[in-house]
């Protein structure tokens, strides 16, 4: 049986190509020294590690889940890059940011998921409203999908604002164990028919050794320096728990279609 051991390459930043205004942590379009375009997602902007921590997960599990998600690579930003940068606030933000941050391939071209426009099949709307109910993902809403179509095909982006438990990270156990009330708000809630076929197919899939897999990919300068290990066996413990007690949101989900 062959063992699940994601990586990510390093990449360096070699040029700052634009900012995406959109929502508070002002990510950027940026060129690294492979030639190719990323989403840069700054360590030093608002939600700081944090939301990198949660991109990193919800996007390995999303991608061991069979989802298309942007390649994610770790982006290293060198402390002389952006001393030319006209702007003062991505001044200071490329300043906050020096080393290690994480970039999302740029999928050029790619036009933003419009539920009336697209049809999501009940069983794809199914696998990613599990998903999302697993990893507290608050953030794929109508007014902010976080899906995009690109050649023709679906692609999941944006999960740092999921896993918001670490914000706080007073009764994790408790909050492992809630359900996931503002899935009511999920934009593919409606088409969510076969979430209890999924529940079996996805569990099935996330294994505990499939989880600390992709908790071990977070660097340990994103965690505290005094207890790397222990916030890293939180978020490992907070993921296993919650599938094994998968029929809490499953059941959550349900009544908020019902």
């Amino acid at each position: 049986m062959s063992i699940f051991k994601p990586e990510l390459r390093t990449v360096n930043v070699t040029r700052y190509v634009t900012p995406l205004r959109e929502g508070g942590s002002l990510p950027a379009i940026a060129e690294a020294d492979d030639d190719f375009l990323y989403v840069l997602k700054f360590r030093g902007a608002g939600q700081g590690l944090k939301a990198l921590i949660a991109e990193l997960i919800g996007g390995e599990v999303a991608r061991k889940l069979g989802f298309k998600v942007p390649e994610l690579v770790f982006a290293n930003l060198d402390t002389a890059f952006g001393r030319t940068e006209p702007d003062e606030e991505i001044q200071d933000l490329l300043k906050a940011s020096v080393g290690l941050n994480l970039a999302l391939h740029y999928l050029s071209g790619a036009i933003t998921f419009d539920p009336v426009v697209t049809q999501v099949d009940e069983k794809t709307a199914s696998q990613i409203v599990w998903m999302d109910a697993l990893l507290t993902n608050v953030d794929r809403t109508a007014r902010n999908t976080n899906m995009l179509v690109w050649h023709k095909e679906l692609w999941l982006i944006d999960h740092g604002a999921a896993l918001y438990f670490h914000h706080s990270w007073d009764n994790w156990e408790e909050q492992a164990m809630r359900p996931f009330v503002q899935i009511k708000d999920h934009v593919l809630l409606s088409c969510a028919s076969e979430i209890e076929t999924v529940d079996k197919e996805f569990k099935a899939i996330l294994t505990p050794e499939v989880i600390k897999a992709i908790v071990n990919l977070i660097p340990s300068d994103w965690l505290s320096e005094d207890d790397a290990e222990e916030r890293r066996e939180v978020y490992y413990q907070f993921l296993t728990r919650r599938i094994a007690a998968s029929e809490v949101f499953v059941k959550e989900v349900q009544r908020a279609r019902a």
